[in-house]
């Protein structure tokens, strides 16, 4: 589980790359910073396309690069339409935490000719694929940068869930929910339920049960060549599956759901100085002291 090399923008040497600039315009200062983008970034760049309401399918659109203004939910609004077309992100923190949002509206600014004459780097993550089956049939299919998760409705009781890795079946869950987390996403719903954080450049699947019936299941970390499939077990009432955030589908004990490593790469774009662990410490408060004089 090495994580991958950070690789040089495609638009080095380019006078003008073509960017798109995106964001939630409904989002306090998000408007306004992209009015002041669109007056700063014709020196350095051609603004291809520009949609402050997500009404664009992004896949269609060719550019070398985005800017999207917002926090972590518009970055995955922007990697879920630009779908098998990912093109390098640089990420503008209009939010609180904006753990992909590397970038303040002051930094992108500073560093806006950088960028567009490529003096940085583009770090590529793993992204999952989940697919829902019925009879062989695929239903649904949805590629994801977080999670796939099976969460339960009312009436609310645990759940069986068995899980089988590469056809092998490796345990079943009684649990309310199951998570299989990307490393980008182990620092999302994964790390709420208790699950581990793992660097978010690395190749590997986080799975972690929410709320187990026993203390003996816990999170297992699993390289990214695996396939993992699930089945519930006995259920005569619906569960959900759900890809970063959004409802792919219902399922019942007719179901199969399969998570497995999607073909594209989210693609964020840091400078030379990024560091995962100052994000960590920044963003997320890790390693925090304790004041002991309290």
């Amino acid at each position: 589980m090495e994580p991958a090399s950070p690789k040089k923008p495609s638009w080095t040497g380019k006078e003008k790359p073509r960017v798109m600039l995106l964001g939630a315009g409904n989002r306090a200062h998000v408007e306004e910073e992209a009015e002041r983008l669109e007056h700063l970034l014709p020196q350095f760049a051609e603004i291809v396309h520009t949609d402050l309401q997500w009404k664009t399918d992004l896949s269609h659109v060719e550019a070398d690069f985005a800017i999207v203004l917002g926090g972590d939910g518009s970055i995955l609004g922007a990697a879920r339409s630009m779908g098998n077309q990912q093109i390098p992100i640089v990420g503008v923190n209009m939010g609180k935490l904006g753990f992909l949002a590397a970038f303040t509206p002051e930094q992108v600014v500073d560093q806006l000719a950088t960028i567009c004459r490529g003096e940085c780097q583009i770090i590529e993550h793993m992204m999952l694929r989940c697919r829902i089956l019925k009879d062989e049939e695929v239903i649904a299919e949805r590629i994801g940068l977080n999670e796939m998760a099976i969460l339960g409705g009312p009436p609310f009781q645990i759940r069986s869930i068995d899980l089988y890795v590469d056809d092998q079946l490796a345990t079943s869950y009684s649990c309310d929910g199951l998570i299989i987390s990307t490393p980008v996403g182990s620092t999302a719903h994964n790390l709420s339920a208790g699950g581990p954080i793992v660097r978010a450049d690395l190749r590997a699947f986080v799975i972690s049960p929410i709320n187990p019936h026993t203390l003996t299941m816990r999170s297992v970390v699993d390289t990214g060549d695996r396939c993992f499939e699930m089945h519930l077990r006995g259920a005569t009432r619906t569960m959900s599956v759900v890809v970063d955030g959004r409802v792919l589908s219902p399922i019942t004990a007719e179901h199969r759901v399969c998570v497995d490593q999607a073909k594209p790469r989210f693609k964020l774009v840091a400078m030379h100085d990024h560091n995962y662990y100052r994000t960590l410490r920044e963003k997320l408060g890790w390693g925090g002291q304790i004041d002991h004089g309290r």
